[in-house]
């Protein structure tokens, strides 16, 4: 080849590499009106930077894939599926699927399809729900009256996603949230782990609360820190940005520091990043009852804008979930909704705005097993056989 026309050469394949991977970035207010166009190609794929999706309803009149579709426009590159499992209370021995509110391992399949084709990664999440919880009950009390029991239909349960995790082809699958009880049951939890690693060959994770990482012995069975991000960062003060971003200031050394000292090959993903559209949300951000009457888009956005100005290129931090995309159709949004789901609110602009900046591909996501790719983790043709059958 004649060496003149290398360089023009070099400069045409730079210019056609850049076209094909090139989307514009939609910014409209309401998710439904991009539900059909092409998806806003995030620019760091080697971060996790997520939306999750809950479901409550197996209803086919639920539009679960219009959902996927939103997600896919918000410059997201990974989609979280939140399925749950229930038990009556938190002292309770049986956990099971609730098939009104949970949609079959069909459509579960499909809608992990559906995202992968929207170029989402996926990460699949189970967690644990109390049908009819006492007084003060949530799922980080839970102590069964028989813990043999509980752990035997935790452990099905858990097994169970994890194959499907494996059968949609998902990149992590997060293997519990928030069980602050039952954390101190290593040996339970190691031993579901290793049940989990035989059907699932994803990277594996789990979702401490936010106070609760430190107590968790086993997160070297693990690939993957996670923990939530429900502090209180004003104490009844207004929650200006200022004042937010210096509260993140000692929680972020001290997280650090117990990570760099304890497992400093393992990085951090934030597996729930939310605050309720209300104007406690930067007190009691786990408190969606706390003011339900009185919305404050303001605040939320500026809890959303000091987390990711703390956070975001911070190299021990593979990723983050945004808590959480709407799921029903007669949900509302908007500034006077006052939910975490960010639609139609400021907060969506700080986090299309921070999903959207440049980043290297080679942060810790990559280290985490988490490929650029979304593709690149082989669907299998079959789940695997269920042992001792």
């Amino acid at each position: 080849m004649a060496r003149d026309k290398l360089p023009v050469l070099l400069i045409f394949v730079a210019a056609m590499a850049a076209a094909a991977g090139f989307r514009y970035l939609r910014t409209t207010r309401d998710p439904s009106e991009t539900a059909n166009a092409e998806p806003a190609k995030p620019s760091a794929a080697g971060e996790v930077r997520g939306i999750s999706l809950q479901f409550h309803s197996s209803s086919g009149s639920v539009p679960y894939e219009q959902y996927v579709a939103e997600i896919g426009q918000t410059g997201a590159n990974t989609i979280c599926f939140v399925v749950h499992g229930y038990q009556e209370n938190a002292s309770s021995n049986s956990i099971f699927v609730d098939s009104r509110k949970t949609p079959g391992d069909d459509r579960l399949r499909a809608l992990m399809a559906a995202a992968r084709r929207k170029g989402l990664r996926i990460v699949l999440m189970v967690i644990v729900l109390l049908e009819n919880p006492r007084e003060g009950e949530w799922r980080g009390v839970i102590v069964p009256k028989d813990w043999k029991a509980w752990w035997h239909d935790y452990g099905q349960l858990v097994v169970q996603y994890a194959r499907l995790a494996e059968a949609g082809g998902a990149e992590m699958f997060i293997v519990g949230s928030e069980l602050v009880k039952t954390e101190r049951e290593e040996k339970q939890w190691r031993d579901l782990i290793r049940q989990v690693r035989r059907v699932y060959k994803g990277k594996l994770c789990y979702s401490a609360n936010w106070d609760h990482y430190e107590p968790v012995k086993w997160w070297d069975a693990l690939d993957v820190i996670g923990m939530t991000t429900y502090y209180d960062l004003t104490g009844g003060k207004k929650p200006t940005l200022k004042r937010l971003t210096d509260a993140w200031k000692p929680i972020k050394a001290q997280v650090l520091e117990w990570r760099n000292k304890n497992h400093p090959s393992h990085p951090i993903i934030f597996t729930e990043v939310g605050w309720p559209n209300q104007e406690t949300c930067a007190q009691y951000p786990w408190n969606y009852y706390q003011a339900p009457d009185k919305p404050d888009p303001t605040a939320q956005a500026n809890c959303f804008e000091a987390f990711f100005r703390t956070w975001m290129h911070d190299d021990a931090v593979a990723g983050f979930l945004v808590w959480e995309w709407r799921n029903l159709p007669d949900q509302p949004i908007g500034p006077k909704d006052t939910s975490y789901v960010p639609c139609g609110k400021p907060a969506m602009d700080v986090i299309r705005k921070y999903y959207s900046m440049p980043g290297p591909s080679s942060r810790p996501a990559a280290a985490a097993g988490l490929s650029a790719n979304p593709t690149s983790r082989q669907v299998p043709p079959s789940l695997p056989a269920e042992e001792g059958k």
